[in-house]
């Protein structure tokens, strides 16, 4: 196992399959879906930049993304740098991290990731493997307890007539030929060969042939053998997207999302028409950003803060060449707030006359200040795991031109880690919820004082 944190460690890698796996990231890259949480930049550039091969070395460096792949038997964790301590990664180290991940991943809107936690108490290190596991875990308890089924058109030969007569079917295939006993009827049937459970045994079947964990074999082989009448096709995660559900069937839609998920996430299942190899990867900057917005619109109270994602976008310059997008516009009760996340780590000291905000971040802050008529702007960064008393800093700026006018700019490192999960080496049966309903407790507070609520 080869953990790599974003921009910080270098681990060799066998050298024997050094150039596949970049032949193998390269084409990841090439059939990833151009989403938003890619930069422009990104989107241009045609080879991968999940992770940076040195080839004099024959080493890796992993570059802003996080996830794990998995090539030819050897697992690639890529981590979050705000859990770098400067020293090799234990296994514990790694599912607290996985954890983490998980519990941000869950607040998360954009990236539609199913919000199914209360059941996960497993020690699983692999984070692939965890995803299997609430996956299989969820879909085999709904299949248990609720069949989805639909109607779907039906054509078949009976010996009776059901609903509507296919009178030219009947007339070229049965009439013709003797066989006038047998009518070929079409009539709508509510059936459980249909295409979303058709989609569920197809991802079950992929998953099935990967996972390692007897758990999850279990939980899909109990799927698959609920499915048997289920016929066996390809799908694609467009086909599962398009999928939509009455009220009746709403349980299924965490189904769905489970599979857009992995099929959005794994185009190598299709490489070299081999099943054994996968990648699941997410720039951590866009997760940070998504996190702190979905737990400011779920758990921070409705009434005092109002948070609009990536509010209507305003230009700099008059010819609208430079555009100003802040990734949250907050209506409080008599006053309104910006608020950027900065997942940067930051280096900070009582000298520090800067108070650790890049003079980078100050002049696109100040430009929001002026652009948006706001004279209070929040910047949000994260934490680290070697620094436990977060960094609370304001700064001030006199604006001249709107008559001596004061703007705050007040800088906060969120509490997004739970630093007990990194103390203890045992395995634990309390649920993924339970464990961070400190951290989230102690994330509201800092979130509703930077907003002075």
């Amino acid at each position: 196992m080869t953990n790599l944190f974003e921009y910080e460690n270098t681990e060799p890698f066998a050298e024997g399959h050094f150039e596949d796996l970049e032949v193998f990231l390269d084409e990841i890259w090439s059939k990833r879906e151009k989403s938003s949480y890619y930069t422009e930049e990104d989107n241009r550039v045609e080879t991968q930049r999940f992770i940076q091969f040195l080839n004099k070395t024959k080493t890796l460096k992993s570059n802003k993304y996080v996830g794990v792949i998995h090539f030819e038997g050897e697992t690639i964790n890529l981590l979050p740098k705000i859990f770098f301590k400067g020293e090799e990664a234990t296994e514990n180290d790694v599912k607290a991290i996985n954890k983490h991940i998980l519990w941000w991943l869950s607040y998360c809107r954009k990236l539609k990731f199913p919000n199914y936690l209360s059941g996960l108490n497993s020690e699983r290190a692999d984070f692939f493997e965890i995803l299997i596991y609430l996956f299989s875990k969820y879909t085999r308890e709904l299949l248990n307890s609720s069949i989805y089924q639909k109607y779907t058109e039906v054509k078949k030969e009976l010996s009776f007539v059901k609903g509507r007569i296919n009178f030219n079917t009947y007339i070229k295939d049965n009439l013709s030929r003797g066989r006038n006993h047998k009518i070929s009827c079409e009539f709508d049937a509510f059936e459980m060969d249909n295409e979303f459970n058709r989609c569920v045994k197809f991802v079950s079947k992929l998953l099935l042939s990967i996972t390692k964990e007897n758990q999850s074999r279990r939980f899909l082989s109990d799927i698959l053998f609920i499915l048997d009448e289920v016929k066996d096709v390809n799908v694609s995660s467009e086909r599962m997207q398009r999928m939509t559900f009455n009220p009746m069937f709403s349980d299924f839609e965490t189904i769905r999302d489970y599979c857009v998920l992995f099929l959005n996430n794994s185009v190598s299942f299709n490489y070299k028409n081999s099943l054994k190899l996968f990648a699941f990867l997410l720039p951590m900057e866009y997760v940070f950003e998504d996190f702190v917005f979905g737990f400011i619109d779920k758990e921070i109270d409705a009434i005092k803060a109002k948070a609009k994602a990536q509010a209507g976008s305003k230009h700099l310059d008059v010819e609208e060449n430079f555009a100003l997008k802040p990734d949250l516009y907050l209506k409080l009760n008599d006053k309104n707030v910006i608020a950027d996340t900065k997942y940067k780590i930051v280096y900070t000291n009582d000298t520090d006359s800067k108070k650790g905000i890049s003079q980078s971040d100050l002049y696109q802050m100040l430009a929001y200040a002026v652009r948006y008529k706001i004279d209070e702007i929040v910047l949000y960064y994260p934490n680290t795991i070697n620094k436990y008393d977060p960094n609370i800093s304001e700064i001030v700026i006199i604006d001249e031109l709107a008559e001596g006018k004061n703007i705050k700019i007040r800088s906060y490192q969120l509490p997004i880690i739970n630093y007990e999960l990194f103390k203890f080496n045992k395995e634990t049966e309390v649920p993924l919820i339970e464990l961070f309903e400190s951290t989230k407790i102690e994330l509201i507070k800092s979130i509703n004082s930077s907003l002075l609520l």
